[in-house]
C-alpha cells in the first residue's frame, strides 16, 4: 500500500503506525488486499470503510481484515502528530503447512461487521503490544529454519488473545448488544406477520437486515440468550403457529404454508420436536 514503507519480507509485513504518512492518491478509495490485516491505530484522522460500512471506532482499536475482502479509507483529517499503533499484514502462503493454515478461518473477528471492531483496555492493548514485540524481534532477526513456525505461534498466540478480548467485549456492551436483540426480534415477528412474505426467514437475510455477519450474530446471541440465531427464528416460527393454532380455524397444511414451509410434513415434525406434542395435539388441548 502505497505510504507503507518496504516489507523485510516478502510474505509477512509488521509496520509501527505511528511513522508513517498516507499517500494523497489512496484517500477515499477502496481496496481488495490479498492478505490478513490485524492492526491497532489509535488517533487516526481518518474514516474506515469494511465493505459498504464503517467501523465503530474513536479511541482506536483493534481490527481484522481477511484476503478478498474490501477495505477502503473514505475521508481523512489531517493526521495527528501523536497516532500510535501497528499493522501486522500476513500472506496467506506464509501459514501454508502450519497448522494456523486452516485454522485462522475459525476466527469469527476476520468476518465481523465493522461496527463491531474489537475496542481494548489499556491492559489488554498491553498484552498484544508484547506479542508484537516479540513478533517485531523475530521478524527484524536473522531468518532461519525456525523463524516462520515461532512467528506463526506467536500469530497464533495473537490471535487466541483476541478472541478472549471479543468475547469480554460480548459481555461489556451489552447496551448495543440489547438494540440488536430487540431488532432481532422485530424482523423476525415482521417475517411471519407479513401474508406476502414467502418462505422461512434465513440467518444470512436476518444478518444482512442488521448489517452484521451471520457468525458474529449467533454467537452474540449465544453469549446474551443462549441460543443461535437459527434457534430464535424457530422459537418465534412455534410462538406464532402456536398462535393459529389456538385462535384459528386454518388447517395445519394452512398454517405451514403461512409460515413459509413447502410441506406439512416439515412444520409437523418441527413442532413436535420444539413442544413434544403434534400441531393437531396442541389444538386439541384448546377444545
Amino acid at each position: 500500500m502505497k505510504g507503507l514503507p518496504s516489507p523485510q519480507h516478502p510474505l509477512i509485513s509488521l509496520f509501527d503506525y505511528g511513522t508513517f504518512n498516507c499517500s494523497e492518491e489512496i484517500h477515499h478509495k477502496n481496496f481488495v488486499f490479498d492478505f490478513y490485516h490485524i492492526s491497532i491505530k489509535r488517533s487516526i484522522g481518518a474514516t474506515f470503510k469494511y465493505g459498504q460500512n464503517h467501523y465503530d471506532f474513536d479511541d482506536g482499536v483493534m481490527f481484522f481484515i481477511a484476503p478478498n475482502q474490501v477495505f477502503g479509507i473514505e475521508t481523512i483529517e489531517e493526521l495527528a502528530s501523536t497516532k500510535s499503533g501497528w499493522i501486522l499484514m500476513i500472506h496467506p502462503d506464509f501459514l501454508w503447512n502450519t497448522p494456523l493454515a486452516k485454522s485462522i478461518n475459525h476466527y469469527e473477528f476476520f468476518d465481523y461487521a465493522v461496527n463491531e471492531a474489537l475496542f481494548l483496555s489499556e491492559k489488554e492493548e498491553a498484552t498484544l503490544n508484547a506479542i508484537v514485540k516479540n513478533i517485531e524481534q523475530e521478524y527484524n532477526a536473522n531468518l532461519d529454519k525456525f523463524s516462520q513456525n515461532i512467528i506463526v505461534s506467536q500469530i497464533e498466540t495473537l490471535l487466541n488473545y483476541s478472541d478472549r478480548f471479543y468475547q469480554r467485549q460480548f459481555l461489556t456492551r451489552k447496551a448495543n448488544d440489547h438494540k440488536i436483540l430487540e431488532k432481532l426480534e422485530k424482523i423476525i415477528d415482521d417475517h411471519f406477520n407479513n401474508e406476502n412474505t414467502t418462505g422461512l426467514p434465513t440467518v444470512q437475510h436476518i444478518a444482512d437486515s442488521l448489517n452484521i455477519s451471520p457468525m458474529y450474530l449467533s454467537s452474540l446471541l449465544k453469549s446474551l440468550t443462549g441460543l443461535t440465531t437459527q434457534q430464535h427464528i424457530h422459537e418465534k416460527l412455534i410462538e406464532k403457529a402456536k398462535e393459529k393454532l389456538s385462535t384459528t380455524e386454518l388447517s395445519v397444511s394452512e398454517i405451514a404454508f403461512q409460515l413459509g414451509f413447502e410441506h406439512s410434513q416439515s412444520f409437523s415434525k418441527l413442532f413436535k420436536i420444539k413442544t413434544s406434542v403434534s400441531p393437531l395435539a396442541f389444538r386439541s388441548s384448546f377444545n
